[in-house]
């Protein structure tokens, strides 16, 4: 009888695991950074099961480079007892952006603004070959939150308030990312953060849900049931709480609804240092399978779980299960036969292909939200366009957080283009930059000015956080430039850079043009494409658009389900002209 290839795979997964030790179990379950000091011994001796990038020293200079730092550790797994080979893990969120020369895409806020499932699916299948080329077979990608309020410092890397648009997109995202599994240039997705992350009263990153447990099944939960069904590899907990319980306690949501109720069988991850932050072995018990046991946990995380193995306080038929899936997608991948990446693709970063891809997503993404008077397109023989603010001329700026570091650029970096670089480009007369709307170009014909936001990630994004003075609205610098050329009479288009709707009733009024911009990733010119009228623009609102900062005196800002605050533009608005 010809077994399928899910039952052969079965087999071998109980075969291994009759043959594992509670020491190389807890191995498994193990991530850390490779970079830690002691590392390579750390594989060996404590038989880790995956290494996670983040923000730090890189693995070399070159993607080669990189390739062969991961070589050298997936060398150490495999001259083990068992020889299990590592995964190796990402935060490739929008393209592989922790490598300075990579593709990078639009964040997923904007990508929710170009409603293209086939855009989003083949942008998620070049980030996932560019993220092997790099030596990764794991990224902590597509994030399917919901965001309700724009105050959470995490909304540009949600597709939508809306719940049926990101089941789309994350259908297409996970078939992109993961497509055939043991094909050397996909990799395991993972959806996150379950559940409730983008649900946080008043926005705050981490905090508490305080949802319905019908509001939560039928808003947050669908784009998960999604993720499962298109078999995605790996879900990650989420820091926040759901009526003051840890997402990473939460057995009922982690391990009923999630692993039980929607037979999901893949691997449900920790976000970062969830054994110490939250009860230690309660994380486990809960449903967590793989801990990133970084900065100082991964003594306290071996050490505890095994006395708590021995002392029942943790059943061995958990950590059997936490194990099984982490063995069931290193055999999907292949692994086990092709454990190192190939070093031929690394010729395929940054190709002027996947450049293309990307340029087609920022086109897409903008959305016109007032245009006076046929303002746009502008002719290209326009004589004089003068180019204020400094997001115009930083390829970092427009691109935001989790781009090369961490909090994201404030600079160019490798291979990207710029917005002011796409309008010398495009104009045939003479285009003056204005960093700081003092240069007095008031004789131009049009001024493209550009505003937004500084990058930020994670909490250092949430409005009203101690590390920051951010604010719902732009700030009184950049509100300057738009009023110093309107109020001189120049005609006015303003591009807001930015990773989530902000305040500007007042901005739009005094603009002649206003365009949403989001955060373009490296391929900056796709605006100047639309501005020019190469492109018309199709980008529609994913989200409601806030009219006014009382707005947000409650829980959550203006959202399509809720009709008690009254936008200023609907979720879906969006014009040509």
């Amino acid at each position: 009888m010809n077994l399928s290839k899910e039952m052969q795979i079965e087999q071998k997964v109980e075969a291994l695991l009759e043959q594992m030790t509670l020491e190389e179990k807890i191995g498994q379950m193990s991530q850390i950074r490779h970079f830690e000091d002691d590392a390579d011994a750390h594989v060996t001796e404590k038989f880790i099961g995956s290494i996670i990038h983040t923000q730090g020293p890189t693995p070399g200079e070159t993607a080669l480079d990189w390739q062969k730092r991961f070589i050298a550790l997936q060398k150490k797994a495999l001259s083990t007892r068992l020889g299990i080979p590592l995964l190796f893990a990402v935060d490739a969120v929008h393209g592989q952006n922790t490598y300075e020369g990579a593709t990078i895409f639009p964040h997923n806020i904007g990508l929710g603004a170009t409603g293209n499932e086939k855009l989003v699916e083949e942008i998620a299948r070049i980030t996932a070959l560019e993220s092997q080329a790099t030596g990764f077979n794991w990224v902590f990608s597509p994030c399917i939150a919901i965001p309700f309020n724009e105050k959470w410092g995490r909304v540009y890397e949600a597709f939508s308030e809306s719940t049926a648009l990101t089941e789309k997109l994350t259908k297409a995202s996970v078939r992109g990312h993961q497509g055939n599994l043991s094909d050397p240039t996909t990799v395991l997705a993972t959806a996150k953060h379950f559940v409730g992350d983008g649900a946080t009263d008043f926005g705050v990153e981490g905090g508490n849900t305080s949802l319905t447990v019908n509001e939560i099944k039928d808003l947050l939960l669908p784009p998960y049931k999604t993720a499962v069904q298109e078999k995605v590899g790996a879900v990650m907990a989420s820091f926040n709480s759901i009526t003051e319980t840890s997402m990473h306690n939460h057995k009922a949501l982690l391990t009923d609804t999630l692993k039980v109720g929607m037979q999901f069988d893949g691997i449900l991850v920790s976000d970062w240092k969830a054994y110490s932050r939250f009860n230690g072995i309660a994380v486990v018990n809960a449903g967590v399978d793989v801990i990133m046991a970084v900065d100082g946990d991964l003594n306290d995380f071996q050490e505890g779980i095994k006395k708590a193995v021995q002392d029942s306080a943790v059943s061995i038929f958990r950590i059997d299960d936490a194990v099984r899936r982490i063995l069931r997608q290193k055999f999907r991948l292949g692994l086990f036969e092709n454990p190192f990446p190939d070093t031929t693709l690394v010729n395929k970063i940054g190709i002027k292909s996947h450049r293309k891809v990307a340029k087609q997503a920022v086109r897409e993404s903008l959305v016109l939200l007032k245009n006076k008077q046929k303002t746009l397109p502008i002719s290209t023989e326009t004589k004089k366009i003068v180019v204020v603010g400094e997001h115009a001329n930083s390829s970092g700026l427009q691109s935001g957080g989790w781009t090369v570091d961490w909090q994201g650029k404030k600079e160019n970096y490798k291979g990207a283009t710029n917005i002011l670089q796409g309008i010398k480009k495009h104009a045939k007369g003479k285009v003056f930059f204005d960093k700081d709307a003092t240069g007095k170009h008031f004789d131009a014909d049009v001024a493209i000015i550009v505003v937004g936001e500084m990058p930020y990630a994670e909490f250092f994004g949430d409005i009203g956080h101690e590390s920051n003075q951010l604010e719902l609205t732009l700030t009184e610098e950049h509100q300057k430039y738009i009023k110093t050329y309107q109020e001189k009479g120049v005609k006015t288009v303003v591009v807001l850079v930015s990773g989530r709707p902000l305040v500007v009733t007042e901005q739009i009024k005094q603009s002649d043009a206003f365009v949403a911009a989001w955060l373009m990733g490296s391929e900056g010119d796709g605006l100047a494409d639309v501005l020019f009228g190469d492109y018309n623009f199709s980008g529609k609102l994913p989200h409601s658009w806030p009219k006014s900062v009382t707005d947000y005196k409650g829980k959550y800002g203006p959202n399509f389900w809720d009709d008690t605050i009254e936008p200023l533009f609907k979720i879906g608005y969006g014009l040509q002209y």
